[in-house]
C-alpha cells in the first residue's frame, strides 16, 4: 500500500486488519491484480489494508522458499512499523498465497510468529490458491517421469530443488517442505493460530500444481472425470464442488464394445498426429534453450542469495525452527537419502492393513488451538476403497498427515473454459476465458474471507 493511499484516510477510521498477498513462481504483483481489486471492492480502505508483496518478482522466485519468505517478512514488518507510527496499528492479519507464494507465505508466517507478532496481532485468514504443499514430484512410474523429476529439479535453482524435495534445509538434514510441515516447527505453530485455513485446488488441467499437491491428499478422484458424478454448489456456476459429497462414483454403466472403443481411440490419435509431429520438432530445441536459460538464472539466483545472506538485519530471521527438544522427530526422515529415488507404481497396491492417512476430498474443517496438540497420529480410514492411493514418497505422506491434522477447508475447483487452469483460478490475466476464476474469487470473498 502506497503512502498516499494510507494517509488519505482519517487515522480514527483506518483499518486494523492487514491482508498480505503473495504471488507465485515467475510471478509479479500484476498476477494478483484481480484478487486485490475485488478484495478492495468488497472491503474499503477503512476496513482492510492490502499489501501485495513485490520483493520476489520475476526470476527472484528462483531464490528459494526461505529467501522469498524472509523478503516477504521484511515487507510486512516495514508496513506494520509504518502503520504503527501513523497511529493505525494492525490488530488482525490475513495471508493469501498463490502457487509457490503459498509456500513462501507459510515460511513468512513462521518468522512473524517467532518474532512475537502473533502475541499482539490476531491471525485470521490463511488461504492458498493452487499451491504445491507436497511439492511437485510426479507420482508416476517409468523412466520418462524419473528423468523429468531429475531434470526439472535441477533447472530451477533453489526453488526447483525444494519443490522436488531433493534439498537439505540448513541443519535439519531434511527438505524444507518437510520442515514446513513439522508439527513442532514455528511454521506449523503459526499456521495453527489462524482462525481460518482455506485452500483452493484445481481438479483438472493444472499442469503446474496438480490436484493432489494443491489439495493435500494422496488420492485423485478426477483422473477420469467420466467415471465420477461431480456435485457442485448451486450458487457458483458449476465451478466450486459441493463440499459435502463432491465426487460420488457413478452407477455402473453399460460397457462400450471393444471395437467401438478402439475406433474412438484411433480417431483421437489421428487428430493429434499434427500436434505430436510439431512437438517432436520443437522439444529438442526448446530443451536446449530452457537448459541454457536455467543455467544463467541459477547463476544469478546464487549471486542474489549470497547478497541476501549478507544483508543487514538478516540474523533476526535465523532463529530456531523447532519449538521443542524432540530431536527424534527432527531426524525421523534422516538425511534425504536419495536423489529422486525410484517412484514405484502409479498407485500403491491395495491392502487389507492400514489405510492411507489423507483426508477425503471434502471441505471438512477441524480447528487446532495453540499450543499445537500431539500430532503423532495413527493412520485413519479414508476413501481408499473408492479411489486408489497415489505412489507418493514417504515424505509426502508425512506432510499430508501433519498438514491435515492442523485442519483445512478444502475447496475444489472445476474450470472448463480454458486449459490453463493454474492461471484461470485467480484470473491472472484479464480475459473472458478466465471468467470462471471470477466465480472462485467470489466464493472466497463471500464464503471464506473473514474481515
Amino acid at each position: 500500500m502506497e503512502e498516499s493511499e494510507r494517509t488519505s484516510i482519517d487515522p480514527k477510521r483506518r483499518a486494523d486488519h492487514l491482508c498480505v498477498l503473495v504471488h507465485g513462481f515467475w510471478g509479479n504483483p500484476t498476477h494478483l491484480e484481480y484478487l486485490s481489486k475485488t478484495l478492495r471492492e468488497k472491503h474499503p480502505e477503512d476496513k482492510l489494508n492490502i499489501l501485495v508483496a513485490k520483493s520476489n518478482s520475476g526470476t527472484y522466485t528462483y531464490d528459494g522458499i526461505e529467501t522469498g519468505g524472509e523478503r516477504v517478512t521484511q515487507e510486512v514488518e516495514t508496513l506494520l512499523e509504518e502503520l504503527e507510527k501513523d497511529g493505525a496499528p494492525v490488530a488482525k492479519l490475513s495471508v493469501v498465497g498463490y502457487s509457490l507464494g503459498g509456500l513462501i507465505a507459510r515460511y513468512a508466517i513462521g518468522l512473524l510468529y517467532s518474532k512475537g507478532y502473533f502475541e499482539k496481532i490476531q491471525p485470521v485468514n490463511f488461504t492458498t490458491f493452487a499451491s504445491p504443499h507436497l511439492g511437485v514430484r510426479t507420482p508416476l512410474w517409468g523412466y520418462h517421469n524419473h528423468l523429468w523429476n531429475a531434470f526439472a529439479s535441477r533447472t530451477l535453482s533453489s526453488s526447483g530443488r525444494q519443490l522436488f524435495t531433493i534439498d537439505t534445509f540448513r541443519d535439519t538434514k531434511r527438505p524444507i517442505l518437510l520442515v514446513l510441515a513439522d508439527p513442532d516447527s514455528i511454521f506449523m505453530r503459526a499456521l495453527s493460530l489462524f482462525r481460518n485455513r482455506t485452500l483452493y485446488a484445481n481438479i483438472t488441467n493444472d499442469r503446474s500444481v496438480p490436484y493432489y499437491t494443491a489439495s493435500i491428499t494422496a488420492t485423485d478422484p478426477f483422473v477420469d472425470l467420466d467415471a465420477v458424478d461431480i456435485r457442485y454448489l448451486d450458487k457458483y456456476s458449476s465451478t466450486i464442488l459441493n463440499p459435502e459429497n463432491p465426487v460420488p462414483p457413478k452407477a455402473s454403466q453399460e460397457v462400450v464394445p471393444f471395437y467401438n472403443r478402439l475406433a474412438a481411440n484411433s480417431q483421437n490419435l489421428l487428430t493429434r498426429v499434427p500436434l505430436y509431429t510439431a512437438l517432436a520438432a520443437l522439444i529438442p530445441l526448446a530443451t536446449v534453450v530452457w537448459t541454457i536459460n536455467s543455467g544463467v538464472q541459477s547463476f544469478r539466483s546464487n549471486q542474489r542469495i549470497q547478497l541476501h545472506e549478507q544483508g543487514e538485519g538478516l540474523n533476526s530471521y535465523r532463529i530456531p525452527l523447532l519449538m521443542s527438544g524432540n530431536t527424534a522427530r527432527s531426524t525421523i526422515s534422516g538425511a534425504f537419502r536419495r536423489v529422486n529415488s525410484a517412484h514405484g507404481h502409479d498407485y500403491l497396491p491395495e491392502s487389507d492393513g492400514e489405510e492411507s492417512s489423507e483426508t477425503p476430498p471434502t471441505a471438512s474443517r477441524e480447528k487446532a488451538e495453540a499450543p499445537m496438540p500431539n500430532l503423532e497420529l495413527k493412520r485413519t480410514t479414508s476413501r481408499k476403497a473408492d479411489f486408489p492411493t497415489l505412489a507418493l514418497s514417504d515424505e509426502q505422506f508425512e506432510m499430508i498427515r501433519n498438514l491435515d491434522a492442523v485442519g483445512w477447508k478444502k475447496n475444489l475447483v472445476h474450470i472448463r473454459n480454458h486449459r490453463h487452469t493454474h492461471a484461470a483460478i485467480i484470473v491472472r490475466i484479464a480475459k473472458p476465458a478466465f471468467d470462471e476464476g471470477k466465480v472462485v474469487v467470489r466464493h472466497w470473498l463471500d464464503e471464506e474471507f473473514e474481515i
